[in-house]
Formats: structure tokens, C-alpha cells, sequence
């Protein structure tokens, strides 16, 4: 494409040929002449046998050709050069639509036997067609199956009504753009030299006082393969609440031997330190070295100093990482990636890296997501998905509302008794205008008045991680915000109440319900609302499965844009649609994978 017209595409979005291909038509003006009338505007060869004029209107009788009869068109505005074509005794053709057996307004036309596709962009529509002439051919599009190729083609250039059939076009449209979208995200792969690992996690998994899921350990089993090769991998694990990712990235770290994993929050990191002094019996272990291994504590609060980093096997932290003199590594793990910056991550890989290799690299996440979205990801990066749980998690989920508060306290109370602790997360830190729902500085007191041992934090309290840890220890109720949707570990917690819970995500609802119950206790989540039928929350209430709820989530919302990175709400594609064309990407995926084997 030459420059100027790469400056004429950009108004349009427009980058390649097959991206200029996927524009479709507004519309089509077919003037065959059929020997038949159409429901729509159609084309007439036309002999005028007569004029009539009034003030208002202006009829012309017509002998339509090709449809063997006479009828009157209808002219509100008969312009001087209406009556220089409209002559009695012409022959001529013309547009029109029949409607109560009469032409209304018919225009004449030069040209006959062709369909024309009509166009609605930003670009003059001269301009677009000399555009779509020049670019959109047959040998441009080659890089598509030779029928979804030609369907594109034939879209912009048809010759027979075949040519323009909806069904057929929709079809290539959808294969098309979400073949080009797969295209552009394997354009974005790097291939980067790593340090090649040899290893066997068998010794760790063995050792541990518990049985891991088939799932977990053929997670942990691509990793092994991931790490045995001279390059980069780039892996993206992704489990369901509960189902058991620190222990994969543990025995990750034991195959690497030399490991990072940064964490959103120090009470996360905390927690992965301790997991992992439970679980590494490291006199058990020695490394390649004969040395015995050591981990690292790297928080703002944590005791750590620089020969602690350098020495460490395995260092587990927050941000707090970047900003120490990191040794080389052979893999980096980020928990809850998409709480990160993609700065933070790549200032993280580039801290661990030395000149000639770069880490392994590995993300972690316990966002579920559909499997149209995990195929689509796969193009860019390798994706794991861990579906299995330990244990069958027993959570009634209950939709409550204003007139259940008295058997809700009562619950509450239950519970407490028991020596179990409940959650309420409320919208809203403090009251709003034109707001339904209770904020927490307005909900509080109630429970300070009829509760002991009630803790109170939210996202902007700087404090929130010590009162988090004292409520574990000491609480029986924490007022909160969605702040707790992912990080501490809460083992006495059975119950979580959500106020307003049809103004969440159905994704965050069910890292809200992840936190109770983690234990294998019997848990419950009252999602409060004052809409008891909400279809959403009936959904959600009928399934405790995380990829069923990202596949409801995608259908009540569609996903955003996985191409830059922004976790958007609303369309990303304007044929392809995610819920319903999952067979399509198959087949894309299917002929990605033979084509460039």
C-alpha cells in the first residue's frame, strides 16, 4: 500500500488489505432486470407513453419492459431536467419501488445488469471504491481458505445474486475478522533466548501431605516441557477459586531452582511465604549445587537485606521487588497479573535478566474466563486452565432481600456461635446521592451496636492489611468493600453477605464467594438486592463454577479487548461475537495451526 493511501485508510481504521475487505456493504443496488417485481427498489427497462401534470404531482405512464406491464409513476418534484429524459416515445431505464401499483419517484439509471455495493464510511465513497479496486483482490486475500476469500471478494464485486447472500457473507465476515485478529496477536510473539531447565518435580509433589488434582498436575507437567526448551515461555495459568495455583507455582519454583513470584498485596505474599515453609522440606532438596535452598520475604514491613536477595532460591514479594537489585533468575511468576501494570511486569522481567537471556515467564490468575477467550489468548500466549478442586465446595447461594433481614441476623448469629466469621461488603464507603443501597460509614453502626468483635476497612484505609490479619485472629464480623475479593485467606469465615450485588460483575461475585468455605466447610453467600429477580443473579446463584460464570458474564457483558491489554466492557469485534461463533474460532484456530505447521 503506497503512503498516501495508508493515510486515507487510517480515517476508516483501516491498516491492511483484508482489514479494507472486511468493510462491509451498507447496501446493494441490483439492477438486473427481472422479469418479475420485487418487494424492494429493482431496476425496469421503461417506454413512456404519457404525461400528466397537476400542481402538486406530476404522473408518467410507463410500459415497463421487462415486467410486461403499464403503470403510472408518481413525481412530487418534476425539475427541468425530469422533463428533458421523461419524454413521451423515450426508452429508457429506471429505479423505482412498486407500491400500491404505482412508481414512486423512479430515477433513471446508465447502467443495467449489475449490482453495485453502496458504502457508509468516513471516506468519500469515490475514493473508497478506487480504494477497494486497487487492494481487494483474490491474490490479497490468499492468506484466507480459498471460499472465505472469494465470499470477501465477491461481496465488494458481485456478479450474481448468489454473490450477496446474507448468510454467506456474515459467515466469511466473522471468519475473516477474527482470523485477522488471531494473525495480529501471533505477530506480537517473542521468540527470546531462556536458560534451558532440566528438571523433575516428582520429589516435591511426593512429599506433599496431600493428593494433587489432574489438573494440577498437568499444569505443573507443561511447565516442566516449558522450561526445558532454550526459549522463552510465556505461559498464562489460569484457576478457578480454590483450585490450588500456589501449589503449582511451588512446584514450579522447585524445578527452577532459582525463582520469583511477585504478588499484588504483602498479605498475599505472606501467604505464599508461609505455604511455601510448610511445604519445601529444602534439607530434602539440595540443588544442583548440593546448597541448601532458601526463600525471601521481600515486602515493605518483611526483614530481608541484599546477600538474603542475592542467595535466595526463591524470593516472594510485592512491588516492593522492583526497587532492589534482583539477581539473575530462570523464572518469574506474577500472581493476579492483571492487578499489575504491564510496565510493572516488564520492569520486573527486565530486573531478573541478564544480557545474552531473559526469565521464563509465567502469570497466574484466579479469574476464570470463557473458552472463546482462552482460545484467543492461546494465539499470543500458551494458556493452562485449572478446573479442578480439590475438594466439592458446599456454598448455598441465596438471593435476599429487605424482607429477609430478621432470618439474615439470625443466620449471622448462628454462625458467630458456632465461632465462625462473616463478610458484609457493601457498594459504597460513603453516602451517596440518588443511591439505594447503604454505604458503610451509613450501614456501621448497626452492627457495632448489636455485634461484638466487628472490624471495619476498605480499599483507600492504609491500615487495611493489619485489620484484615486482626480480624482473622480475632473478628466475628468484617464490614468491608470488594477489597477482600482476592488476597487473605479467611479459614473460620462461612458466611458473605453482598449489599447491591446486581451492581457487580458476576466475575467478582464469585471471587467474593470464593472466600468462604475455602477450608471445605459449609458455606453461604446472600446476595442482597432489590431486584429478587434479577437473571443474572439467578444464574449465578445456580452454579458455583467458575467457567460457567465466565461464559454467563461474557453473555450478559461482553468481554473487552485482549489485543492492548485493557480490560474494557463492550464489544471488541463487530461481526464475530464471542458467545455464539466459539465453533468458528475453532475452525480458525484449526487452519492457523495447519497452515503455519
Amino acid at each position: 500500500m503506497t503512503k498516501e493511501d495508508l493515510e486515507k485508510l487510517k480515517k476508516i481504521g483501516v491498516k491492511t488489505p483484508l482489514e479494507l475487505a472486511l468493510i462491509k456493504p451498507k447496501e446493494y443496488e441490483d439492477n438486473y432486470l427481472y422479469p418479475y417485481v420485487l418487494p424492494s427498489t429493482q431496476a425496469f427497462e421503461a417506454e413512456i407513453l404519457d404525461i400528466k401534470k397537476s400542481p402538486k404531482v406530476t404522473r408518467v405512464k410507463f410500459y415497463l419492459k421487462n415486467i410486461n406491464q403499464i403503470i403510472y409513476g408518481v413525481f412530487f418534484q418534476f425539475k427541468k431536467w425530469h422533463e428533458s429524459v421523461f419524454k413521451p416515445g423515450n426508452t429508457l431505464y429506471i429505479r423505482g419501488e412498486i407500491k400500491q401499483n404505482q412508481l414512486i419517484q423512479p430515477k433513471p439509471i446508465s447502467r443495467i445488469n449489475e449490482i453495485t455495493p453502496i458504502y457508509k464510511t468516513n471516506l468519500n465513497i469515490r475514493s473508497l471504491r478506487a480504494l477497494i479496486k486497487k487492494y481487494v483482490t483474490l491474490e490479497n486475500l490468499s492468506i484466507l481458505p480459498e471460499k472465505i476469500a472469494k465470499t470477501l471478494f465477491f461481496m465488494h464485486f458481485p456478479q450474481t445474486k448468489e454473490h450477496i447472500n446474507e448468510k454467506n457473507i456474515t459467515y466469511a465476515l466473522k471468519w475473516a475478522e477474527i482470523f485477522n485478529y488471531l494473525h495480529k496477536l501471533q505477530n506480537k510473539k517473542r521468540v527470546l533466548p531462556s536458560i534451558k531447565i532440566i528438571s523433575d518435580p516428582a520429589p516435591f509433589i511426593n512429599s506433599l501431605p496431600f493428593k494433587l488434582t489432574n489438573d494440577q498436575l498437568k499444569v505443573i507437567n507443561e511447565i516442566k516441557n516449558d522450561i526445558s526448551k532454550p526459549t522463552q515461555a510465556r505461559r498464562v495459568v489460569i484457576g478457578d477459586v480454590g483450585s490450588g495455583k500456589t501449589v503449582v507455582m511451588l512446584a514450579t519454583a522447585f524445578m527452577a531452582e532459582k525463582s520469583i513470584i511477585m504478588c499484588p498485596t504483602s498479605i498475599l505474599a505472606n501467604q505464599i511465604y508461609e505455604e511455601a515453609k510448610k511445604f519445601f522440606k529444602w534439607k530434602t532438596y539440595p540443588t544442583s549445587q548440593n546448597e541448601e535452598w532458601k526463600i525471601t520475604l521481600v515486602t515493605q514491613k518483611s526483614k530481608f537485606n541484599e546477600e538474603d536477595i542475592k542467595n535466595s532460591n526463591l524470593l516472594i514479594g510485592t512491588h516492593a521487588l522492583l526497587y532492589q537489585n534482583l539477581p539473575q533468575v530462570n523464572v518469574v511468576m506474577v500472581d493476579e497479573q492483571h492487578r499489575f501494570g504491564t510496565n510493572q511486569r516488564a520492569q520486573l522481567e527486565k530486573l531478573t535478566s541478564s544480557g545474552s537471556t531473559v526469565p521464563h515467564y509465567f502469570q497466574f490468575s484466579a479469574t476464570p474466563i470463557p473458552r472463546t477467550q482462552a482460545l484467543i489468548m492461546s494465539s499470543f500466549v500458551n494458556v493452562s486452565l485449572i478446573k479442578q478442586l480439590p475438594f466439592k465446595k458446599d456454598i448455598d447461594t441465596k438471593i435476599i432481600s429487605k424482607e429477609d433481614f430478621k432470618s439474615l441476623i439470625a443466620h449471622i448469629q448462628s454462625e458467630i456461635s458456632q465461632g465462625n466469621q462473616v463478610v458484609i461488603v457493601y457498594p459504597l464507603v460513603e453516602e451517596s446521592e440518588n443511591f439505594s443501597y447503604q454505604s458503610i460509614e451509613e450501614g456501621k453502626n448497626f452492627w457495632l451496636k448489636y455485634f461484638d468483635g466487628v472490624y471495619i476497612t476498605h480499599g483507600k484505609d492504609k491500615n487495611k492489611e493489619d485489620i484484615l490479619i486482626e480480624f482473622r485472629e480475632k473478628g466475628n464480623i468484617l464490614i468491608t468493600t470488594t477489597v477482600i475479593e482476592v488476597g487473605i485467606s479467611l479459614p473460620k469465615l462461612t458466611t458473605i453477605v453482598i449489599v447491591g450485588a446486581e451492581r457487580l460483575g458476576l466475575a467478582t461475585l464469585h471471587q467474593l464467594r470464593g472466600r468462604v468455605g475455602r477450608y471445605g466447610q459449609k458455606g453461604y453467600c446472600f446476595l442482597y438486592t432489590n431486584d429478587k429477580n434479577n437473571k443474572r443473579l439467578k444464574a449465578f446463584a445456580n452454579t458455583l463454577d467458575g467457567f460457567k460464570i465466565a461464559e454467563l458474564d461474557l453473555e450478559f457483558r461482553k468481554s473487552g479487548d485482549l489485543l492492548d491489554g485493557k480490560a474494557q466492557s463492550g464489544e471488541s469485534f463487530k461481526y464475530f461475537d464471542e458467545v455464539r461463533d466459539l465453533h468458528i474460532l475453532e475452525e480458525v484456530k484449526s487452519y492457523i495451526l495447519t497452515t503455519t505447521a
